[in-house]
């Protein structure tokens, strides 16, 4: 099904001209309002349009047009094509692992969240198996999975979500591969602290094992340099403040005899919230976020089945349209201008990964800090963690904007969450999803904040006065780029680019760590074969098989 219609990335997408409203749409129908409606003109590329746009409009939207075109090149077949073969790879490979043994998957994540803990079987480490998938889950539900869906149903029409289920199913293996390699390779610090990630694979899985020497530092540099980028780039304040001043009706604020936008000054405060959840670190972090990260995904879960209910009727014929639109494309409707199967397919995609960060590496730097006895079994969890991000909240966030019908009238993101919500709760709905939303975001902020920890313990690991200087410099401004990049959007009136940008940032160091992966697949396998053996019972385990790297190094 994936190989019959990967061709189809190869079409260039023929739209209809769509509404005036350049700013407030995505990228997709921003490249839909470069030119002219002739016949000449929808027979030309992409390109050959861009480079049209920008000498017509050189003076206005040089910047935007060009991250425009840079985002569909990133988020082209080359990266679409990796993740596609290598999920397929790593499922052949074992014995289709996630779909074989998935009551076990859910057995030895989900079930274990009603037990209670035994510590003698934990495994080394500084967070609990849950406390990490609670962090890791804090950092996508919110921004991710409800904003994010929100913009694929508005961008690619109901069809997006096919694709993005289709890809979770892939992105099940590739996020157990990430995070089995991210705790097999993790290093103690000289506080006996725990990090790991695909940084530290690059290092010892292709600077040592594989003999690459410094060269593993270009990867790694690459990828560091994506996954802090949304340092300064992140944007999960504005949406949320987009939501809450929307909630509210939080246009315009009087301060003195200034006017500020509501948008804004909900930024600031939630700043000032991600400053005070951020102040205890990793530990701290992760210990909070085991409490409210579930009790919130079960509220929001209540919330969508709530909308799902009150529409039943209707429910067959979304997932008929999700499906259909999936493979045939879908037609222009209201303010939405239609759109072709190879755009759909590249929406879906980068919205799954941008919701699950399936292959994107963020995972496996709080997963390899997690006490485990065996990397397999913590790489469950992300399994675990695909799934219930796309197939249930995901699921749950796509369904409700559909149903409201709202998605074709030119919104998206959380204010597209937001509108989906009210007409189903009116008031109400609004504003229990803009306490969400603000709870999301600092979950969101709280879980970035951990994996650009683990980068920085990577790149400074001895103890000293350059890491205390860059240390402290990272804990005093932790939370400030978020409101800034806010204020700036708000400012500029073009808060529709920020999807532009996360494209951007999620698609580089997804393409770099899912290629590592991919050639560090043997040590994987390797372990995957013991774990059958230790807990499966297929095959016979080595008792003096090394289950962490720093085993075999010691």
């Amino acid at each position: 099904m994936y190989a019959r219609n990967l061709s189809a990335l190869a079409f260039v997408a023929d739209f209809p001209p769509a509404a005036p409203e350049f700013h407030q749409r995505t990228h997709r129908v921003r490249l839909r309002n470069l030119g002219t409606t002739d016949k000449n003109h929808l027979a030309k590329s992409s390109t050959e349009r861009l480079r049209e746009y920008m000498k017509e409009k050189k003076e206005d939207f040089d910047m935007i047009a060009f991250l425009d075109w840079l985002d569909g090149i990133l988020w082209g077949i080359p990266l679409i094509a990796l993740m596609i073969l290598t999920g397929l790879y790593f499922t052949v490979r074992s014995g289709f692992f996630q779909f074989r043994h998935f009551g076990w998957i859910m057995k030895r994540t989900g079930g274990k969240m009603f037990q209670k803990e035994d510590k003698a079987s934990e495994g080394k480490g500084m967070l609990s198996s849950f406390e990490a998938i609670s962090t890791a889950i804090g950092g996508t539900v919110g921004f991710g999975n409800i904003a994010g869906v929100a913009t694929a149903v508005a961008a690619g029409g109901p069809g997006a979500i096919m694709w993005m289920w289709l890809s979770s199913l892939l992105g099940m293996i590739l996020k157990q591969v990430e995070v089995t390699l991210g705790c097999y390779y993790r290093h103690t610090n000289e506080k006996g602290e725990y990090y790991g990630g695909p940084t530290y694979y690059m290092e010892c899985g292709l600077g040592e094992e594989r003999r690459w020497g410094k060269l593993w530092l270009i990867p790694a540099i690459i990828f560091g340099i994506g996954i802090f980028s949304t340092f300064f780039v992140t944007s999960s304040n504005l949406t949320a403040s987009q939501v809450v001043a929307g909630a509210f009706g939080l246009k315009q604020i009087n301060l003195g005899s200034f006017k500020v936008d509501g948008v804004i000054i909900m930024g600031v405060l939630l700043c000032v919230l991600t400053y005070l959840v951020t102040s205890g670190g990793t530990k701290k972090i992760a210990s909070l976020f085991s409490k409210l990260v579930p009790f919130m995904s079960v509220l929001y879960i209540l919330m969508g089945l709530g909308m799902i209910i009150i529409n039943i009727n209707r429910v067959p014929g979304v997932f008929a349209s999700i499906v259909k639109d999936a493979f045939t494309g879908t037609a222009a409707i209201g303010g939405f201008a239609g759109c072709a199967v190879s755009e759909i397919i590249r929406v879906g995609m980068a919205r799954s990964v941008y919701s699950n960060e399936a292959g994107w590496g963020t995972s496996p730097m709080i997963h390899a800090s997690a006490k485990t006895p065996h990397p397999v079994e913590q790489g469950l969890w992300g399994s675990f963690e695909v799934f219930f991000d796309t197939m249930i909240i995901c699921t749950i966030t796509a369904l409700s904007v559909i149903l409201s019908g709202n998605w074709t009238d030119g919104t998206n993101g959380g204010t597209l969450a937001l509108s989906a919500f009210s007409s189903g709760f009116g008031k109400a709905g609004s504003i229990l999803l803009a306490v969400i939303m603000v709870i999301f975001t600092v979950t969101t902020s709280g879980g970035w904040f951990t994996y650009y920890l683990a980068i920085l313990e990577h790149l400074y690991k001895k103890e000293g006065k350059m890491k205390d200087i860059v240390m402290k410099v990272f804990y005093a401004v932790r939370a400030l780029p978020g409101l800034l990049w806010t204020i700036y959007l708000v400012k500029t009136n073009n808060q529709g680019f920020i999807w532009t940008v996360v494209d951007i940032t999620s698609a580089i160091p997804t393409f770099v760590n899912v290629a590592v992966i991919l050639i560090l697949s043997n040590q994987y396998f390797k372990l995957l074969k013991d774990y059958k053996a230790r807990y499966l019972g297929e095959g016979k385990a080595d008792q003096n098989t090394a289950l962490f790297y720093e085993e075999k190094t010691k």
